[in-house]
């Protein structure tokens, strides 16, 4: 889901170089001031390991909002369950692995192999819900039979490798306990791990209970920490209008519609602060681009021959379109397999490009991915969450230090936790993120480029130092250091501006002290009258 790159040295965002041996560090400390007490010593343990790991991702949502949809789609594999079983009431994470391997664990730790089956659709054809855990008959590590508290599955993924995926049940599940699981997960109390360093959030409706469910997961429960409540759920969360080409029932212009609505969407969460994006995204057209067939792209072949009239009234519905005294091209199973995986809004996509001139089956995959939204999401997920992935895992790892500390006093670890809350607080990459959840909530009084420029600054669309200056990718360091130093220049003038209201100056300064971290990268100190101020201070 997120794609590999070299780490980008970026001391702006106080990152990789100072932030995460820092966390190292203080993590080590408690552990040598409470390693005596086992049950704390495994949440330091666990603390340290988050340093280390892939960043971890939830997905979010209410029941069949598409998340095992579209965690397929972002994996490019048919690996979670999408059909109501048992499976999906549960919270199931989704790790890289040399083999596949489906694993259930209980409260106690004790674990069972789950059998993995995959169905078969036409013709030999993955179906619509090929994969299913197979939970009737588990074998216990243990004496006696247990309950499942959780699923994790191993699979060999190039893009797991990079992401641990986190895949929970609906929030609005007709069972309080399967809705529960996810709240508990994502919305931990007193000194519990935060286990996802940032969320998907899907949404097919913006509701009340979407709102209630964001608002808990950005305060977090950090009553324990006395840190301030924002900064104790993720950093990172991202909204998705899932299922978006439903919106426009299968229509062919069904994504424009879907967008309008994300744009609404965007409206009322940004203005909270609730998500950094909101993008609308047809999970299943997404899924099954990232899967296409030979013989699936024959079969729109074959369909865009026929005359549009006649195509037209038999793609009224999936029932009429599956129908097999329907005189086309294409077996009726193979047309009912179709809008298994594509749906009518796929189908009647796939078909026009072909009529537009795209020639085969990679070039319409291609085609369709950029088309369902997948291809957008993904340029956000990596440069939200990708480029911040060290950020992000120090933010989760402090915060859960600060609960662990907060709930053991009394011992030398107790002079560690101000220096934690410190980092929560101060660290400049932090406050990129919040400024970025919030730049368009407040209407800036700043022009139109100049809102562009302080987006990009603080790292809106990448964290390289030329993506923030606006520079092409070869510029030469002399005029980076140039760019870097009239965007100091600037911002700070902004930040002293008379009539500047106290979160524009604050805005404004976050800019100024970003670009002093480029010019800090760039090996060129700032030669302004005024002192440049360090990530953090």
């Amino acid at each position: 889901m997120l794609r590999n790159r070299e780490p980008v040295r970026d001391d702006a965002s106080g990152v990789g170089y100072g932030l995460v041996p820092e966390t190292r560090g203080l993590v080590a400390a408690a552990r040598r001031a409470l390693g005596d007490r086992p049950r704390v010593r495994g949440q330091l343990d666990e603390c340290a390991r988050r340093l280390d790991e892939p960043l971890r991702v939830a997905l979010a949502g209410q029941l069949k909002a598409g998340k095992s949809t579209l965690l397929n789609a972002l994996v490019g594999q048919d690996i979670a369950p999408t059909d109501a079983t048992e499976c999906t009431r549960l919270v199931t994470w989704y790790r890289n692995g040399t083999a596949p391997r489906v694993t259930a664990y209980s409260l106690d730790g004790s674990r069972a192999d789950v059998v993995v089956r995959r169905g078969r659709g036409a013709e030999g054809l993955p179906g619509a819900h090929g994969l299913t855990f197979d939970l009737s008959a588990l074998r216990w590590n243990s004496p006696a039979p247990r309950e499942v508290d959780h699923l994790a599955v191993e699979w060999p993924s190039a893009e797991l490798a990079q992401t641990i995926i986190i895949d929970t049940p609906g929030i609005s599940s007709l069972s309080r306990e399967v809705s529960a699981r996810t709240s508990r997960l994502l919305t931990p109390g007193g000194p519990a791990l935060p286990p996802a360093d940032a969320v998907l959030y899907l949404l097919r409706r913006l509701d009340a209970a979407d709102v209630d469910f964001l608002e808990r997961i950005g305060a977090g429960s950090s009553g324990s920490t006395g840190a301030p409540q924002s900064f104790s759920g993720p950093l990172g969360v991202v909204g998705v209008v899932s299922r978006a080409d439903e919106i426009g029932a299968g229509r062919i212009d069904a994504l424009h519609s879907a967008r309008d609505v994300a744009s609404r969407f965007a409206t009322e969460l940004e203005r909270t602060g609730l998500c950094q994006s909101v993008i609308p995204v047809a999970g299943l057209l997404a899924f099954a681009a990232a899967t296409l067939r030979q013989r699936e792209y024959d079969a729109f072949e074959a369909l865009a021959a026929i005359p549009v009239d006649e195509l037209t009234a038999a793609l009224l519905s999936a029932d009429r379109f599956a129908h097999p005294d329907l005189p086309l091209p294409v077996p009726a199973e193979l047309r009912a397999h179709l809008t298994a995986r594509f749906g009518l809004f796929g189908i009647r996509l796939a078909v026009t490009l072909i009529r537009l001139g795209v020639r085969g089956s990679q070039a319409l995959a291609a085609e369709l991915s950029a088309r369902s939204g997948l291809d957008e999401l993904r340029t956000v997920l990596d440069v939200q969450f990708a480029q911040r992935a060290d950020e992000l895992k120090a933010h989760s790892a402090l915060t859960a230090l600060a609960r662990v500390l907060a709930a053991n006093p009394g011992s030398a670890a107790d002079a560690l936790l101000p220096r934690v809350r410190t980092l929560l607080a101060d660290v400049h990459g932090f406050a990129e993120l919040r400024l970025l959840a919030h730049l368009r909530a407040d209407e800036l009084p700043l022009p139109p480029d100049d809102l562009a420029e302080l987006n990009r600054l603080i790292g809106g669309t990448g964290v390289a130092p030329t993506l923030r200056l606006g520079l092409a990718t070869h510029t030469d360091l002399a005029t980076q250091r140039e760019a870097a130093l009239a965007a100091v220049q600037k911002w700070r003038a902004r930040a002293r501006h008379p009539l500047a209201d106290q979160f524009t100056a604050n805005a404004c300064l976050t800019a100024a002290r970003s670009a002093e971290g480029l010019l800090d990268i760039l090996h060129e100190p700032p030669t302004t009258p005024f002192p440049a101020l360090r990530p953090g201070r």
